[in-house]
């Protein structure tokens, strides 16, 4: 069977009971939401916890029983009935809370800025950027997310060549950050007479939200030009002349937002420039833990490959996991659980893999 820590598991019912009794005792509003917080969080751990050490005290009657040979037949054979079933949920509470005791990635409960870019492949290309963006959108309806367009430029025959929103809701980065790499597509373009299958790509990168907590920009460190829009306009593109460029003097990242108002490009391009420079500080602080270039899905590396959608055939391969999946349709449609779940799994045998070394 899986061994746990034990004190550790006590003392994380016990924070929980006293945050219950702390929540109960009416504190005032800040204080309140401090509690609710951490409350939540160990709430799933805390409840099965509180349901492993239930099932072992029955393991232990179970076994009492059979080792008492004052127990009558018909006992014991309804004991001997109960024992594996027992023994089975044990082995399955203790396999979840190993996961949930697994180290948390800070940023997993923050939303995320999306931004797709269409790779090789020209006019496809834009067209399948069109295609993932669509794909994402549907699949953050049915997570009960917030979606929101922060700027795009439009491809000239349809689709995006770049496209960037803001994804709000609970667990958005934990449930989208293995999507950031190259997507490719095989599939016949509307305007290919001869039938003939074309490789498109397009680059996903998926960025936690940052908040002002977690990067400071100083002001001497950024500068802001403002100027005129230009481009083809479309649905989510404004020509006007508030266009705002923020340039991160430090690292050279430039960030160029224009839609409506100078004071809304402004706000929404810092939005940018702190996620990205905070993706930037957590690379980094990957990068010097050995052990975490071993838990990466894939090399983290957004030139890397990830995934192959192939039209003809409907089949969907990520190439960092082995996955295929001959359902590319329902994919399009946001039907993306079984991948994501499949990247996270793969994620958390390795971080288990790793705490055992």
């Amino acid at each position: 069977m899986i061994s746990l820590p034990r004190d550790r598991m006590n003392q994380l019912v016990k924070r929980f009971d006293m945050l219950e009794a702390q929540m109960a005792a009416g504190p005032d509003a800040d204080a309140y939401v401090k509690l609710a917080s951490e409350y939540s969080e160990l709430q799933d751990i805390a409840g099965r916890i509180r349901e492993l050490f239930k099932a072992e005290g029955e393991l232990a009657d179970l076994e009492a029983m059979l080792a008492d040979k004052g127990t009558d037949a018909e006992m014991r054979a309804l004991a001997e009935a109960d024992l594996p079933g027992v023994e089975e949920r044990i082995d399955s509470l203790r396999h979840e809370i190993q996961i949930l005791l697994l180290p948390k990635d800070a940023a997993d409960q923050k939303n995320a800025i999306l931004e797709i870019r269409a790779g090789t492949g020209g006019d496809e290309a834009a067209l399948f950027a069109g295609d993932l963006f669509r794909m994402y959108e549907r699949y953050a309806a049915d997570q009960g997310w917030r979606m929101e367009v922060v700027s795009a430029s439009d491809g000239d025959a349809g689709g995006f060549k770049e496209i960037i929103a803001s994804v709000s809701g609970k667990g958005v980065f934990a449930k989208l950050k293995f999507e950031s790499g190259v997507h490719r597509v095989q599939r016949v373009p509307a305007t290919e007479a001869s039938g003939r299958i074309h490789t498109s790509a397009a680059t996903v990168a998926v960025l936690p939200e940052a908040e002002e907590v977690d990067i400071e920009i100083r002001p001497e460190d950024i500068r802001v030009d403002t100027m005129r829009a230009s481009g083809s306009g479309g649905q989510h593109v404004n020509t006007t002349d508030s266009a705002v460029r923020i340039t991160h003097l430090p690292t050279g990242i430039m960030v160029v937002q224009a839609e409506k108002s100078q004071h809304q490009n402004r706000a929404r391009a810092m939005q940018i420039l702190r996620a990205r420079l905070f993706d930037m500080e957590r690379s980094r602080a990957n990068d010097e833990r050995s052990e975490s270039r071993k838990l990466q899905v894939g090399s983290g590396d957004r030139s890397e490959r990830i995934r192959t959608y192939n039209f003809p055939q409907g089949r969907l391969t990520d190439h960092r996991i082995n996955l295929t999946l001959y359902k590319l349709d329902r994919v399009m449609m946001g039907e993306l659980d079984e991948v994501i779940d499949a990247l996270i799994t793969d994620h958390q045998s390795k971080l288990l893999a790793a705490e055992s070394e």
